[in-house]
């Protein structure tokens, strides 16, 4: 069985990193001294992506795509910035797998309540051993 390498750099709180080293080299890219300038170019990018995924989130109300909620809203933005261009064949595509996407959100909602209204109904019931 072949061992897996890792960086041996340590860090900040004097573990070791763990990352998978560049080849040939026992440390990895963030800590390898040839790449130095490009690791501190590359972890500004990564701020600078961050804050403006932040405050593209927060101008859209955004939260992501955890629950049926949260893509609700992204279809919503979607076909708001949409029906705000110029008519195209492009935007009749978007405008028709936006619609898709919110029957289809529709049609999980419905069922989940239904379900939910059966659970009730039924009440907690108790499964006998060898029955299911």
């Amino acid at each position: 069985m072949v061992g897996i390498r890792a960086c041996s750099a340590p860090t900040k709180d004097g573990q070791r990193c763990g990352a998978t080293p560049l080849r040939e080299e026992s440390v990895c890219f963030w800590h390898s001294p040839e790449h130095a300038e490009a690791a501190v170019e590359a972890r500004r990018l990564g701020g600078l992506r961050r804050r403006k995924e932040n405050t593209i989130a927060g101008a859209y109300d955004f939260e992501g795509l955890q629950s049926i909620t949260e893509i609700r809203r992204l279809v919503e933005i979607v076909v708001t910035d949409a029906l705000n261009t110029e008519n195209s064949v492009a935007r009749g595509r978007l405008l028709i797998a936006a619609a898709q996407a919110a029957a289809k959100l529709l049609e999980v909602g419905e069922l989940e309540e239904r379900l939910r209204t059966v659970e009730a109904a039924l009440g907690p019931r108790l499964v006998k051993k060898g029955q299911r």
